[in-house]
């Protein structure tokens, strides 16, 4: 296909689901939590050629690293777990229509502030098919259309997962309100993100390259979900809480390696690095973790020298940079530096040092004492996420279907005229 056929499809997929966005947005509530319990249905109805079109994605992804591999597979336990995050999503309540505020103003006019749907969402996503099917289930539930671009290394799993989506809402006579850009060309993407007035929002998913990618081109709004270069400070005040830092450490970088709220730099105050440094490291390398420290770590458990870039790597693999830091707010001026205010973590008995941290802490999300693999919108209660917001406006940290709306003024008046 060349740029312009690939130009033309983008542009055709984006009108249709621009065209769809009215009859979803005036949908009852209780319609689209019905296409939405008939979604899950039809995703674990389709299980198997899911599967087996999975399969295919793995096969050509042969040179992915493990963690990539890994965040691609499905698996039908993770089949399951798509079509149980959909019915999640239909069991929250409706955002749409919600008051968030009323009043009567002085002149006899009735004030009110409403959630609407933003419109149509361009969702750009690698690696991850799961977020295919998350994507269009919150879209639905915020009364969104959807246009959807996933990696071509998941091609095959996100064409099965969308036609299984598609199946109830052509029923019911919105299909084109979930859109798929099936090609791997890499200038739709640019074709994609100039579609002022078509597509309302782009919400990128992915790595630095995607990202910086979007923002480049993109003449409509942006919502990154950046990197994930998230950290774990163990504090100096730890007494009892030797084994849980080690647990956390160990859960926040090994139990899914591959996923951004993965931890890739763990900071240690001086004041306990001699008891704590070799405890951690040894508990990590036992899991297979690759460590690189700063010249204090490497002295105490002789792991490789941390360079330069080790800092601002986001690894998604079993590696980790380890390095001491001389107090609390040395370890935050770190993060500051060199985190993408995605996911922090502070092991401490302190009150006072928790709440400085969280003070000091620019970050989406902050964690007290438990892993960062809690960054996540399932874990939050919101079913399912479209992403981890990176950004500030509109939306921050784990977007649930509410962060996909926007508001609307309402004025009921009798004939008031302003003078």
């Amino acid at each position: 296909m060349n740029d312009d056929a690939t130009a033309r499809m983008c542009d055709r997929i984006a009108r249709t689901a621009n065209q769809a966005a009215l009859p979803l947005r005036t949908m009852p509530g209780g319609e689209r939590t019905a296409l939405l319990d008939a979604i899950a249905d039809a995703l674990e109805g389709a299980e198997q050629s899911i599967l087996d079109a999975n399969g295919r994605d793995l096969d050509a992804g042969q040179d992915l690293t493990a963690a990539m591999r890994d965040r691609l597979m499905l698996t039908s336990e993770r089949v399951q777990r798509m079509a149980d995050a959909v019915r999640a999503i239909a069991r929250q309540p409706d955002p749409v229509g919600r008051t968030l505020e009323g009043r009567v103003l002085a002149n006899g006019i009735r004030l009110e502030k409403r959630r609407v749907p933003i419109g149509v969402l361009l969702v750009i996503y690698e690696s991850r098919p799961n977020v295919t099917s998350d994507a269009a289930a919150l879209c639905i539930r915020s009364g969104n259309a959807v246009v959807l671009k996933g990696g071509s290394e998941a091609m095959h799993s996100n064409r099965a997962i969308v036609e299984a989506v598609r199946r109830p809402l052509e029923d019911a006579g919105v299909g084109d309100a979930v859109g798929f850009v099936d090609t791997p060309d890499r200038t739709a993407v640019t074709s994609l993100v100039r579609m002022n007035g078509i597509v309302d929002l782009v919400i990128p998913r992915g790595g630095p390259g995607l990202i910086r990618a979007v923002t480049e081109s993109a003449t409509i709004p942006v919502v990154k979900h950046d990197a994930g270069l998230c950290h774990l400070y163990i504090d100096r005040h730890i007494e009892g809480l030797e084994e849980v830092a080690t647990a956390i450490a160990v859960n926040a970088k090994t139990q899914r390696p591959g996923v951004c709220n993965a931890i890739e730099t763990i900071l240690v105050h001086r004041d306990v690095a001699e008891r704590m440094v070799p405890r951690v490291v040894d508990a990590l390398k036992q899991r297979g973790v690759d460590v690189r420290g700063d010249a204090q770590v490497c002295a105490l458990t002789g792991s490789v020298t941390a360079t330069d870039a080790d800092w601002d790597t986001e690894y998604l693999d079993l590696i980790v940079s380890v390095a001491v830091a001389d107090s609390l707010e040395a370890a935050c001026e770190h993060i500051r530096i060199h985190g993408s205010q995605h996911t922090e973590c502070i092991v401490t008995s302190s009150i006072g040092a928790a709440d400085r941290f969280t003070a000091l802490v620019d970050s989406a999300n902050v964690m007290v004492n438990c892993s960062t693999r809690f960054a996540d919108g399932g874990e939050y209660g919101l079913g399912a996420e479209i992403g981890i917001s990176t950004d500030k406006l509109h939306a921050r940290g784990p977007m649930g279907a509410e962060d996909l709306t926007t508001f609307q003024w309402v004025l009921r008046g009798s004939g008031q005229v302003r003078e």
